[in-house]
């Protein structure tokens, strides 16, 4: 097994990031986020990649922050922690011009639950587990849960979690629509790569478009929506994809996008 906490795969546009510390449940460390950091760097600048996957290893997704890892515990200060790992991380996720598909094959507890939730499209097995673990350890939910979770499941249930910590299975969070789809345990890696390679065959920019606009109606009005949406409008339909998409609507075709 290769020594890396953090694998990167591509394949046919599509780049599979693998949280890999399995005996750990791939619980976070500031080794990892180093290694996170290079691998969404080296995705950044390869525009071949039209869609990201990202999963742990074995039998878990992320069980959050390892509280083992003594470079991130000898400071005091938990909110440089975030400031310097995992605030960064997140804002990259959400800011990527590709989309981020999560496949959560297990646990995801803690920080582990809210970085699948700031994922584009999240695939769970019907028996993963999410968890806002912090309370548990006198802490609020952070990497963005308390942004996240209010807009997806409401402010009684995102109290409710955040406050008791209870487990929610892949299947219950589906049903709540905190994420996309629960599948079969078995199929949630063959849903996921479907799924991405879906997108990987898809207007690339528009769809980061779509992310940009989707996040921004969190925050905006209709009268700033409406202006958003003119201007990113105006981008697509500048593209090489958006001329092909109605090339092939009149040719009767499906239409070959180049991401572009």
């Amino acid at each position: 097994m290769s020594d890396a906490t953090v694998l990167l795969t591509l394949d046919d546009g599509i780049a599979t990031v693998t949280l890999n510390r399995p005996d750990r449940l791939n619980a976070l460390t500031e080794a990892m986020h180093a290694e996170l950091a290079q691998v969404l760097d080296r995705i950044e600048l390869d525009r071949a990649i039209r869609a990201v996957m990202l999963t742990g290893a074995g039998r878990g997704f992320c069980s959050g922050q390892d509280l083992n890892d003594g470079a991130t515990l000898e400071r005091a200060d938990l909110g440089d922690t975030l400031e310097r790992f995992y605030n960064p991380l997140i804002r990259r996720l959400k800011t990527l011009e590709r989309p981020v598909i999560a496949a959560v094959n297990g646990v995801a507890a803690g920080a582990g639950a809210n970085l699948a939730l700031a994922c584009d499209i999240v695939i769970a097995a019907e028996s993963a587990v999410f968890v806002q673990a912090f309370i548990k350890i006198g802490l609020i939910p952070d990497v963005g849960g308390t942004f996240v979770l209010p807009r997806l499941v409401g402010q009684a249930r995102a109290m409710g979690l955040a406050m008791l910590g209870e487990e929610i299975t892949g299947k219950q969070a589906a049903e709540w629509g905190m994420i996309w789809r629960a599948v079969d345990d078995d199929r949630v890696m063959d849903e996921a790569t479907t799924v991405a390679r879906q997108l990987a065959s898809q207007p690339t920019v528009a769809l980061g478009l779509i992310k940009r606009a989707i996040q921004a109606s969190a925050t905006n009005d209709l009268h700033q929506q409406l202006e958003l949406e003119r201007d990113l409008q105006r981008q697509a339909g500048k593209t090489e994809d958006f001329a092909e998409g109605v090339n092939a609507f009149l040719d009767r075709r499906p239409p070959i996008f180049k991401g572009r």
